[in-house]
C-alpha cells in the first residue's frame, strides 16, 4: 500500500453533508439545455441548480413530493437511522485521522475496518457481522452520493477476508421461548390495564404468527389505512389473516384460534380492539397515564423486544442463569423461534409461516429439533 494513499488530508465540510435533494434531480429533468458552443465538439455537462426551490416548475412539484415519499419507501425508517448513524462514525474517525471522506478511497476504508476489528475506532472491537454492516453502510451512503465504493478493491476485499478468517464465530442464537414459558410470561402482565391487554395481544400474536417485531407493530387494523402501515388483520371464524410485507415481500399469514381462550392469539386480539376502542389506523399503540389510557401513535419496534425481556424476567424464564445473562437470551426474535421449534408439523408449513425463503433459514430457528434424526453413521453400516 502506497505511502500517499495515507498522507494526511484536510477535512471538508462536504463529507457531512444531507444527500442531494431530490428535487435537485426533478429540477434538471425540466431544464431545458443550454446552448453549446459553435466550437463545441460534445454537449456540455448540465448546469447545475442553484438550490432556489421556488425555480421548480409547478408542474413538477407533485411529482418531486412523490419522488421523495418513494425515497423514503426504498428503505425502512431503522435502516436509514443505521446508516446515517455509520455514515456519522467514518466521518468522525476520518477527521481524527486528518482523512477525507469524499471522495470514496479504499485504502481509507480499509483502515477503517481494520480500525474496527481492533478497537482503536471506537474502544471496542467489532463483531465481523458488525463490520460488514458498516461496510454496506459506506457503500450505501456512497453510491447515493453519486460516487461508488468499489468494494472488490484488494484494499477492501483482502482486508475484510483476513478479519473473517481471523475473528469469525458461530452466530449467538436468542432464545426460544417455548409455549410453557409463553403461557408465564403472559400472567405477569396486568388485566386490568389496557396496556396490559395490548401486552398480551403481542405477545401471542408475534409467537403465533411468527411475525418479526416490524412487522408486528406495523400492523393496522385495515387495508390502507395509514401511509407508515406494513400489513393489516381481517377476522374471520377460524382465526386472523394477517397480510403483510416483510423482508421477503407481501405474504399472508394464518393464524387460528387457540385451544384455550385464555391463550388463543385471536381471543386476545379482539379483546383488545374491543377496550381500546381501535377500528382504525395502527393495530398497537402507546399506553399513557399508567397503561389506562390509548393514543393514536404508532408503537415502536423497539417495544417488541422490551416486552419479551421483561415479561421473561418477571416469569422467570431460565432461572438457572444469572439476571444479566438472561437479559441477553431474549429479544423479539425468540418469539419467532419459539414457535419453529414448538410446532410439531411439516417443516414447510413453518417455512411459510415465518416467510423464510429457504428450508435452511428455518432449521436456524428451531432451537430443539431433532439433529440426528438422520444417522448417517449407522446408514453407513458402522
Amino acid at each position: 500500500m502506497s505511502k500517499a494513499g495515507y498522507a494526511q488530508r484536510s477535512s471538508t465540510t462536504s463529507e457531512t453533508n444531507d444527500l442531494p435533494d431530490v428535487v435537485d434531480i426533478v429540477m434538471e429533468m425540466g431544464r431545458a439545455p443550454e446552448e453549446p458552443p459553435a466550437d463545441a465538439s460534445s454537449p456540455p455537462s448540465p448546469a447545475k441548480w442553484s438550490g432556489d426551490k421556488s425555480r421548480l416548475p409547478a408542474h413538477l412539484e407533485t411529482l418531486a413530493d412523490r419522488a421523495r415519499d418513494y425515497v423514503e419507501a426504498a428503505s425502512s425508517a431503522n435502516t436509514r437511522r443505521a446508516y446515517a448513524a455509520d455514515w456519522k462514525h467514518f466521518g468522525a474517525w476520518c477527521r481524527r485521522q486528518n482523512l477525507e471522506v469524499l471522495p470514496p478511497d479504499p485504502q481509507t476504508v480499509g483502515l477503517y475496518i481494520t480500525a474496527l476489528a481492533a478497537g482503536t475506532a471506537s474502544g471496542d472491537k467489532k463483531t465481523v457481522s458488525t463490520i460488514e454492516r458498516r461496510l454496506s453502510s459506506l457503500s450505501w451512503n456512497y453510491t447515493q452520493r453519486g460516487q461508488p465504493l468499489d468494494r472488490k478493491d484488494r484494499h477492501i476485499a483482502t482486508v475484510m477476508a483476513g478479519i473473517r478468517n481471523t475473528h469469525a464465530s458461530p452466530p449467538r442464537q436468542k432464545e426460544a421461548i417455548l409455549p410453557e414459558d409463553l403461557i408465564a410470561m403472559l400472567e405477569t402482565l396486568d388485566r386490568g390495564t389496557l396496556r396490559g391487554l395490548r401486552d398480551r395481544a403481542m405477545l401471542l400474536l408475534g409467537f403465533a404468527g411468527g411475525l418479526r417485531r416490524s412487522e408486528l407493530v406495523g400492523l393496522d387494523v385495515d387495508r390502507d389505512q395509514t401511509e407508515n402501515g406494513c400489513g393489516w388483520i381481517e377476522v374471520l371464524d377460524k382465526g386472523v389473516l394477517v397480510t403483510l410485507r416483510g423482508k421477503t415481500g407481501w405474504r399472508e399469514v394464518e393464524i387460528g384460534r387457540g385451544s384455550a381462550d385464555t391463550t388463543c392469539p385471536v381471543v386476545a386480539l379482539q379483546t383488545w380492539l374491543k377496550f381500546a376502542r381501535i377500528a382504525h389506523g395502527p393495530l398497537f399503540r402507546r399506553a399513557t397515564g399508567q397503561g389506562k389510557k390509548i393514543g393514536a401513535e404508532r408503537l415502536n419496534s423497539q417495544e417488541v423486544a422490551r416486552l419479551v425481556k421483561r415479561t421473561a424476567l418477571a416469569a422467570g424464564v431460565r432461572g438457572d442463569l444469572s439476571e444479566g445473562e438472561r437479559g441477553q437470551k431474549f429479544s423479539g426474535h425468540s418469539l419467532r423461534a419459539g414457535l419453529a421449534s414448538s410446532a410439531e408439523v411439516d417443516e414447510r408449513h413453518v417455512q411459510k409461516q415465518l416467510g423464510h425463503a429457504s428450508a435452511e433459514m428455518t432449521r436456524k430457528y428451531q432451537r430443539r429439533r431433532d439433529r440426528f434424526r438422520v444417522n448417517l453413521t449407522k446408514a453407513s453400516g458402522l
